[in-house]
């Protein structure tokens, strides 16, 4: 008879599908905490983000993902090549759609690059708090066709609908193995990339459309303070100096009410008192400067050179 250590399961699972499905709502309900930043704005999701979910049967390190998009820019690039690198080490694969909408090119475009992929693939149609039965039936079979599913499952992340239903199945499909990581994980990321992407998402939520994508939310100091205090000093980049002007607001109120809001997250989050310090600065066309975006934390991969032909 086979112990709990022999019937343990673990291994690598990747959220996939185009901007906006919900991918890190869902990644969220499923840890039961804030791991990833959501907002209504397509390609919110910069970098592969991995949340850590243990139990007593199984460890699934669930990698979120850019969504997949035609790239305008090398930071569009970046984003998404660091979707394509995370394909082959993923156990099991969570091709999410969105069911109160038809499938669209970016969906046929991301079910087009799990077509050589050997790890099963469950298709997860989210966002049925939106549609009628008869609607999700329809839904059901519009993306099935796009290409070879393990299974169909049907979530709401937003009402946490279908979470556990999703987790036993994903169960199914991973390998007997050990853990990766240890119990009490819950994200590999460290603590100051957490609180730069709270700030991100809070000046995302509170600007207008000229903002989201120039944004990019770099924390340069993290040090301890007396009396248990943790001092963050970031700088929010943009590219021009009229977002920068929004960021700040009319008397620095709207750059205090995106470091309130993401202050009250971040401690709550981590369980520490934080003094947060926000700078905006103005780094022109930053995003198609690759030496910058490697400052910023997204390295475009290198492109192998062709060989001269003797």
């Amino acid at each position: 008879m086979a112990t709990e250590e022999e019937r343990f399961r673990s291994g690598f699972v990747l959220l996939w599908g185009r901007p906006n499905v919900g991918k890190s709502t869902l990644l969220n309900a499923i840890l039961g905490r804030k791991v990833a930043i959501v907002t209504p704005k397509p390609q919110t999701t910069r970098n592969r983000i991995a949340g850590v979910l243990t139990t007593k049967t199984a460890q699934f390190v669930f990698v979120d993902t850019p969504g997949i998009h035609a790239p305008h820019d090398a930071l569009g690039e970046y984003m998404l090549a660091t979707a394509r690198e995370a394909l082959p080490d993923a156990d099991a694969i969570l091709f999410i759609v969105d069911a109160s909408s038809p499938p669209q090119g970016a969906d046929r475009e991301a079910a087009r690059l799990l077509e050589s992929v050997e790890a099963p693939t469950l298709l997860v149609l989210n966002k049925i708090d939106l549609v009628s039965e008869e609607t999700l039936a329809v839904r059901q079979e519009e993306y099935a066709r796009l290409g070879s599913f393990s299974d169909t499952i049907t979530v709401s992340a937003v009402q946490e609908a279908g979470t556990q239903g999703l987790l036993q199945r994903t169960e199914e499909l991973l390998p007997i193995g050990p853990m990766y990581y240890p119990a009490e994980m819950v994200s590999d990321h460290p603590d100051s990339f957490l609180i730069a992407e709270l700030v991100r998402e809070q000046a995302l939520l509170q600007t207008q459309k000229e903002v989201p994508y120039s944004l990019a939310v770099i924390v340069e100091e993290m040090a301890p303070r007396p009396e248990e205090l943790i001092y963050v000093r970031a700088v929010l980049y943009v590219e021009r100096d009229s977002q920068k002007k929004i960021l700040i607001g009319q008397g620095g109120k709207k750059l205090r009410e995106i470091g309130k809001a993401a202050r009250i997250q971040a401690e709550d989050l981590l369980g520490k008192r934080i003094f947060l310090d926000l700078w905006v600065k103005v780094r022109e066309r930053w995003r198609d400067d690759e030496s910058v975006l490697a400052r910023f934390g997204y390295p475009i991969p290198k492109k192998p050179r062709k060989r001269k032909a003797r």
